[in-house]
This record gives C-alpha cells, sequence and structure tokens, in this order.
C-alpha cells in the first residue's frame, strides 16, 4: 500500500481562507475527481457582499460542490437558478469535446455571513459524448455507525447508494467522529483514494494528517485500508477510477491537450455560443471573468 500526504496552499480569497489540496505538481488527480478546495469556515463582516463570483466557464469537468455552512445561489447559462444549503450537492457538468461548456455565477444570498464549503471538480472521461446539464441533490443518504456520521455524497458505500449521477466510477463520503473510531475501508480493485482532513486529526497505514492535509492512498492488492480518527475529527473520503486518458488543467478548464486548453480560452474572450446564454446578472456587481492565455510550459 502506498500512502502520500499533500499540504494545502492556503489563500484569501475575499476574506475566505480557501485551501487547495488539488491539483498539485506531483499529484493531479484522484480517480476523475481533479480538483479540491476546502473553502471557509469563513464569517463576514456586516457589510460584506460575502462571495460574489462573476461569470465564468468550465469543460470537460464537473463542478460539485458540498456545502457545510452556510448558503450559496447557483445560476448558469443553461438558465438554472439554484440555492444550495449544508448537506446538499449541486453537480453542474460542462460536458465533453471542443463544442461544449458552461457557464455560471455563485454569490451569498444577502443576510448570509458565514460559508464553509468542500469544492470539488469531476474531469469527464473525454471518449465519451456529454452533454451539459445541471443537477441538484437535497437529500441524500445519511446513517450513523460505530460513533462515526456519515453522508454519502457519491457512490456506494456502506450499503448505501447515492442519487447523485456519474460519468465514471466514484464514491465520496462525508464523515464526523463523535468519538474515537477505527473504521476499515473497503477498496475497490484499480482504484485511487483520498482523504482530505477538515478538522480534528486522522492516521492512516501509521501517518498522521491534520487539518487541510490529504492522505492519498494506492491500496494495491489490498482489500481494505484502515482509517483512525479522533473524536471530532471531520473528514471527507474520496475514490475513484483513473480515466484512460491525460487531465490537464488552466483556470476554470479541464481538457486532453494544452492545444484544446487554448482553444477553450479563445472562445471564452471572444463570446463563442460554446458557453450557452449569457447569464442575466440583474445589476448586481458580478462581471464576466476573462481567460488568462495557457502558459507555454503547461503540459
Amino acid at each position: 500500500m502506498n500512502i502520500e500526504k499533500f499540504t494545502a496552499a492556503t489563500k484569501d480569497v475575499g476574506g475566505i481562507p480557501v485551501a487547495r489540496l488539488l491539483p498539485q505538481g506531483s499529484r493531479r488527480t484522484i480517480g476523475a475527481w481533479c480538483f479540491l478546495d476546502h473553502a471557509g469556515p469563513a464569517e463576514f463582516a456586516a457589510d460584506s457582499d460575502g462571495l460574489q463570483v462573476g461569470s465564468h466557464p468550465h469543460t470537460n469537468l464537473q463542478t460539485f460542490t458540498w456545502m457545510l455552512a452556510g448558503e450559496v445561489w447557483h445560476q448558469d447559462s443553461l438558465g438554472f437558478r439554484q440555492l444550495i444549503r449544508p448537506k446538499q450537492v449541486n453537480l453542474m457538468t460542462a460536458g465533453t469535446g471542443s463544442a461544449r461548456g458552461i457557464a455560471h455565477t455563485e454569490q451569498t444570498p444577502d443576510g448570509i455571513k458565514e460559508l464553509h464549503a468542500v469544492q470539488l471538480w469531476i474531469a469527464l472521461p473525454m471518449n465519451q459524448e456529454i452533454e451539459p446539464g445541471f443537477q441538484h441533490y437535497p437529500e441524500l443518504p445519511e446513517w450513523q455507525e460505530n460513533g462515526v456520521h456519515h453522508v454519502l455524497t457519491t457512490g456506494s458505500f456502506g450499503g448505501h447508494t447515492a442519487p447523485t449521477a456519474q460519468h465514471s466510477p466514484l464514491v465520496g463520503v462525508d464523515m464526523q467522529f463523535d468519538q474515537s473510531a477505527r473504521i476499515s475501508i473497503p477498496a475497490q480493485a484499480g482504484w485511487e483514494y483520498g482523504v482530505l482532513v477538515i478538522a480534528g486529526s486522522i492516521s492512516v497505514g501509521g501517518q498522521t494528517f491534520a487539518a487541510d492535509e490529504l492522505a492519498f492512498i494506492e491500496a494495491g492488492g489490498a482489500e481494505s485500508f484502515t482509517l483512525e480518527g479522533e473524536a471530532g475529527s471531520h473528514i471527507m473520503l474520496l475514490g475513484g477510477e483513473p480515466l484512460p486518458h491525460p487531465t490537464v488543467i488552466w483556470w476554470n478548464f479541464v481538457a486532453d491537450s494544452r492545444e484544446a486548453l487554448q482553444q477553450a480560452v479563445a472562445d471564452w474572450n471572444g463570446g463563442s455560443s460554446r458557453f450557452g446564454a449569457e447569464i442575466d446578472l440583474g445589476g448586481t456587481k458580478l462581471k464576466r471573468l476573462v481567460a488568462p492565455e495557457v502558459p507555454q510550459g503547461l503540459r
């Protein structure tokens, strides 16, 4: 079994501490999970506008938003507008290929003064024809076992299956340890696994991981691995089967080559219809974001 530790690159984004765990130089993906931010917990000042992210595009990926505290409005170029609350998932699909994409905005509602979320992206299998779409999942499997509270955000785990749509095999489980516990995680052959520590600490294979650290786990031939968590710990277990092609990321785009990323930048900045209808910003302070050019050395 191979276990690696990754620490977050943390920065302040509009008063929100954001810890980025994926991608990193030596670890870009865990299965098809290709992006992982732990945002918050944050409390906004009374005169703050909170989170206000203008219209921006995505290609060849799904955005997967898991709310822990606060509320956020999602609005996209397909016409969907959806408020997401704690213990809910928003899943937005950009579609695959050079002719598909999507754009959206993200805003905290008036009066909401806190934000805590895990923001993930899922790279789409580019050998499939996948159309843009949006789904909201207000109810997910939730249960208590051996002092650990589980919420299954996607896939199957512990005899439960989430309703969340998938285009490649994945699992995501939010776990909160009400007491110290040792739990066995079944390992699927050929899958990769990760454990984000949101709070507290866990031990895997004799290594200890603290808040905003990520354990990457290759089980090899093992049928399971063990997590030990202290009371009060909060983690997110991720797993999945790697995609059969490269995953290259720049800004808000995923592709399988640098050339495809360059095309996405040109399409967005040029106002291509690829990304759907312009989003009505309704006189807000939001602005349409500009995509930066792809660096020469990106591969």
